[in-house]
């Protein structure tokens, strides 16, 4: 019954069709979501609003989520033409069609940033926001469900919401959340964990019924995504990436339970996690964006007493396992605003130290993790700056070849920078780890090179560096542009960076 979940009970005259909601948001409108990574997102509204500019009426709009959703939101609005901006995270495969032929104006930045510029005004006037919910309180506030995201600023910022009622969602997620907004400047506070598992603010989104004009029941599920088994490489980058912290422990840089560790999403990630499951460490705590199924794993087995992050990522199977045992997570897992799980503030300050994916990394330790072949968009750069920029240890991980290894993921010279080398410690492939920190450009590209790139790359990519030292007079970062750009071209003329 969902009767039960909406506990002000004024607001139940306010329970519509999804179809009279989605009439709500009208064309021109800028419209905010919840979801993170593809959870919690609003699914029915989405739907509906698809379904009528389908059937001809005039709808676009802006959209801003917390990261990525699911397919019922950028999938169906995609396809139906209703999406003409969007920002600041992305995954779904219509989308990245849509942004990469130009239909979809893409504004790619750093999580932590989005939501406070949402509060600046950046963006201009929030119209509207839709949010999926497990509850709503006596007073009209708003209990989230699997993410966080960007939905408190969003719900505070809008100027109506539309809450989903999932009913598919467990109610026991009540609990699990920690709503901080911070002030912002010339007001702005500390924002006062100086622990990772301290929570600072309260388990409910802030709203009021007032604000609430339309309220949807559903039970549509989460549209979660499959995760890899793991592979020999990822295997070998995890354990490279353990024993490098094993001896970063024995040189008494890190302390024995390491520091408060973040992890990015996907395959790799949940790898990395899996490794350190086999490992001897213990007592490890968790401050990162998403939680996934490996989390669980290291909960399970006690080497995670903190567990904090925006989103809940399983796959199919660890949703299904998380829903089984949400009694026994809902005490050790703290879901924040991305604004909070990703400050540079909070970062810097409890040490974190982060691991994240490229899809290249240069001699020189540039990283590029957004584009392919440094034009077309695969899904944003998230969370990685907010981290690697602030982080005790920043760590990137690759495969040191892609494309049945046609394509080095090692490159003289990355077709686009994210991160750039003054903030990257540390680069790990399952070739082995170079170590950046406290070396010069040419010093890390021989470190680079001889640590981290496939044996079929390596005479490429050293004849390349010692050939840049000759032309540039061993200059202080020796370049060939052309160089540099006929690595790549060989591989769109050719499908391989193999001469």
């Amino acid at each position: 019954m969902y009767q039960e979940r909406i506990r002000c009970k004024q607001l139940l005259e306010k329970v519509v069709s999804a179809d009279e909601a989605a009439l709500l948001i009208k064309d021109g409108m800028f419209v905010g979501t919840s979801g993170f990574t593809p959870c919690g997102y609003p699914k029915a509204v989405p739907l509906a609003l698809a379904k009528q500019a389908e059937e001809g009426r005039k709808v676009e709009i802006s959209l801003v989520t917390g990261a990525s959703v699911g397919p019922e939101l950028d999938g169906a609005l995609t396809k139906a033409g209703v999406i003409k901006k969007r920002h600041p995270y992305q995954t779904n495969g219509d989308i990245q069609k849509a942004l990469n032929n130009g239909s979809v104006n893409y504004f790619d930045m750093h999580l932590s940033h989005s939501p406070q510029h949402i509060r600046y005004g950046f963006y201009g006037n929030l119209d509207v926001a839709i949010v999926e919910a497990c509850a709503i309180t006596e007073e009209g506030h708003i209990v989230p469900t699997t993410s966080m995201g960007n939905t408190p600023t969003i719900v505070q910022e809008a100027d109506i919401v539309i809450v989903e009622i999932n009913t598919s969602q467990p109610k026991e997620l009540e609990g699990m959340h920690d709503v901080y907004i911070p002030l912002d400047p010339p007001n702005r506070q500390p924002i006062p964990i100086v622990d990772p598992g301290e929570r600072i603010g309260t388990p409910y989104i802030p709203c009021g019924p007032d604000k609430i004009a339309a309220i949807v029941i559903t039970d549509i599920t989460d549209k979660v995504r499959p995760l890899a088994p793991l592979d020999d490489t990822s295997k070998a980058m995890a354990k490279n990436l353990i024993a490098f912290l094993e001896n970063e422990v024995k040189l008494g840089r890190l302390p024995k339970n390491l520091l408060p560790l973040q992890s990015g999403v996907g395959n790799v990630a949940n790898a990395v996690l899996a490794g350190l499951l086999e490992s001897d460490f213990k007592d490890l705590v968790f401050y990162s964006e998403v939680i996934q199924d490996a989390a669980f794993d290291m909960i399970d087995a006690g080497k995670f007493i903190v567990t904090s992050g925006t989103s809940l990522t399983p796959s199919e199977e660890g949703l299904v396992r998380f829903k089984e045992k949400i009694n026994f997570y809902r005490d050790k897992i703290i879901l924040r605003p991305q604004e909070i799980s990703n400050n540079p503030e909070t970062a810097r300050r409890l040490g974190v130290i982060s691991m994240n994916t490229a899809i290249e990394i240069d001699i020189y330790g540039h990283v590029n993790s957004t584009h392919i072949m440094g034009s077309r968009m695969m899904n944003g750069i998230g969370g990685s700056g907010d981290f690697t920029r602030n982080a005790y240890l920043s760590i990137f991980l690759t495969g040191s070849v892609a494309k049945n290894g046609d394509l080095s993921c090692i490159v003289p010279m990355v077709s686009h920078v994210d991160h750039t080398e003054h903030d990257v410690s540390v680069i790990v492939t399952e070739q082995g780890v170079a170590d950046l920190r406290n070396k010069s450009p040419k010093e890390r590209a021989v470190e680079v090179i001889n640590k981290c790139a496939h044996p079929d790359y390596k005479p490429l990519l050293m004849e390349y560096f010692e050939d840049a030292c000759k032309a540039t007079n061993n200059a202080h970062t020796p370049h060939i542009i052309s160089r540099c750009l006929e690595f790549h071209d060989r591989f769109l003329k050719t499908g391989t960076m193999k001469k």
